[in-house]
């Protein structure tokens, strides 16, 4: 990996003692902030084949999957912060990292009169000069912090949380993002494959992440916009690493959301959204109502905020940044950002009560959005806790069967299934689980009450009374071991086990 070189866009300047307030009148935390950016490949993927799949050419070169990886973190004091236009300016190589600085500069100046098409050439300007918190390539601040792995938008620039980025980084943490690239292509499209090549994004930004000397990835987050705001969940069911999970209006796609079983989401969840629309709206959208994955989730601590001044695109500052006069209309430009603030307020309040443990975070979240200072009307929240007792899949299983004991594993079963319908046991899944309790944990009371369940649940099934023979015997349990032999013996008496095993018992046991 090599870090990413080029020049900042605009004059230096003098850097003033104190940071001046960011987007939406974001207030800088007490740590200096860091800006790096590098490039890497994923080479367990390939993201280029043989031929060009835009222009149908012939490929040479890299054919691993690029990650241009964006990381703010908190900094020592000191140096020259960046513009904004110098993230703008990543866009050019999140993709290609081999271009020469001509070519960057040739497409920095592209995006450049993109945007000044869209803002008129003094907003553009003003906005691409916008000093910034950041500091590129700052020396980091001593100490570890917790890491928050973002995800963008369908087609997101990994620069796309650079105002929320630096204002966590203010507060001690780190951020980590990089663009929302296609499976195979520089747009994603949105279905499955879509949904797998982002978590993968996700997945291989936190094994980066513990290449961090500051990562204290005992505290991990993940936080995302729209479509990067649903693949963080399905990354949160899957790693268990992360530690609390925020969606800035994620979309809710039950056609892709129904693949995620809910009663693996059980870290704490912060769902912000845009003003909920009508009946009718969501009718004429051809928007599925009947499923709710944020319903259907009962063992995380979930709260659900709605921001009324906000559309769907207002949750990414890259994209407000570039909203025309005319797009703002029943709420205004300083409406918006200024719900645009409190949801990164909510966001980082959020993250110190459920990663930092913050007393103080944990009663921002417990008051009234209008006790905390939003406006009147502005904000509505709803807090579903976690459903108490054990989580009906093979963990909470476990973790109850650790507690209460393995001689209840039977009438826990059946509480857990009766929960959850598709939490279901195999009799090779519980068959396993009792060699693993006898020759992986050397403990082989809980193997024989595991192997017990596993007669009670299949009591036609010749192989786990073999195996609950074999623990017994391995017990010293010689009479319990050749009825456990025989009974599987009848079942199939073709066990050549069983019957050599009782063969040899059957004679020790009559002697006794």
């Amino acid at each position: 990996m090599r870090l990413l070189l080029s020049a900042t866009l605009l004059v230096a300047f003098t850097a003033t003692a104190h940071a001046d307030p960011g987007f939406a009148n974001l207030q800088p935390g007490p740590l200096a902030v860091g800006w790096k950016t590098v490039q890497q490949y994923d080479a367990s993927r390939t993201y280029r084949g043989t031929i060009d799949a835009v222009t149908g050419k012939a490929l040479q070169g890299e054919r691993s999957r690029p990650i241009q990886t964006l990381v703010w973190y908190p900094a020592r004091k000191g140096g020259e912060p960046v513009r904004y236009g110098d993230y703008v300016r990543t866009e050019a190589t999140d993709e290609a990292f081999e271009l020469t600085p001509a070519q960057v500069a040739a497409q920095a100046a592209t995006a450049r009169k993109e945007i000044e098409a869209r803002l008129g050439a003094a907003p553009a300007a003003a906005m691409l000069a916008q000093r910034m918190w950041a500091v590129r390539d700052a020396a980091p601040a001593a100490g570890k912090y917790p890491v928050v792995i973002y995800a963008p938008g369908v087609g997101g620039p990994g620069h796309e949380p650079a105002d929320l980025g630096e204002y966590l980084a203010s507060h001690g943490y780190i951020v980590i993002a990089s663009r929302n690239l296609g499976a195979r292509t520089r747009m994603l499209v949105p279905d499955s494959e879509g949904v797998d090549t982002q978590m993968r994004d996700i997945q291989f930004l936190l094994s980066y992440a513990r290449s961090l000397p500051q990562a204290d990835m005992t505290q991990v987050a993940v936080a995302g916009w729209s479509w990067g705001g649903m693949t963080n969940v399905f990354a949160a069911e899957r790693d268990s690493r992360i530690r609390a999970l925020v969606s800035l209006d994620g979309t809710r796609e039950p056609e892709q959301t129904r693949r995620i079983d809910p009663h693996r989401i059980t870290v704490p969840w912060l769902y912000i959204q845009r003003r909920p629309s009508t009946v009718s709206e969501l009718s004429k959208a051809g928007v599925e109502t009947s499923f709710s994955l944020l319903n259907e989730v009962a063992y995380a601590d979930v709260r659900q905020m709605v921001m009324y001044p906000m559309r769907h695109g207002d949750f990414s500052s890259a994209a407000l940044r570039l909203a025309q006069p005319g797009y703002f209309q029943e709420y205004s430009r300083a409406e918006v950002e200024q719900a645009y603030h409190w949801t990164a307020r909510y966001v980082l309040e959020f993250l110190n009560a459920t990663l930092k443990n913050d007393a103080a975070g944990r009663a921002f979240l417990a008051r009234a959005p209008i006790e905390n200072g939003v406006p009147r009307h502005m904000a509505s929240i709803q807090h579903a806790p976690a459903r108490p007792g054990p989580v009906p899949n093979r963990e909470g299983f476990a973790a109850a069967l650790a507690q209460r004991g393995f001689g209840k594993a039977a009438e826990l079963y059946a509480e857990l299934h009766g929960r959850n319908k598709a939490f279901v046991l195999t009799d090779y899944e519980i068959n396993n689980w009792g060699y693993a309790l006898l020759r992986q944990a050397g403990n082989v009371q809980d193997a024989i009450a595991m192997f017990t369940f596993g007669t009670t649940l299949y009591p036609d099934n010749a192989n786990l009374y073999d195996s609950l023979g074999e623990a017994q015997e391995y017990a010293g349990d010689t009479a319990a071991a050749v009825t456990s032999y025989r009974r599987s013996l009848a079942l199939d008496p073709s066990n050549v086990n069983a019957a050599t095993r009782v063969a040899k018992l059957a004679p020790v046991q009559a002697s006794r």
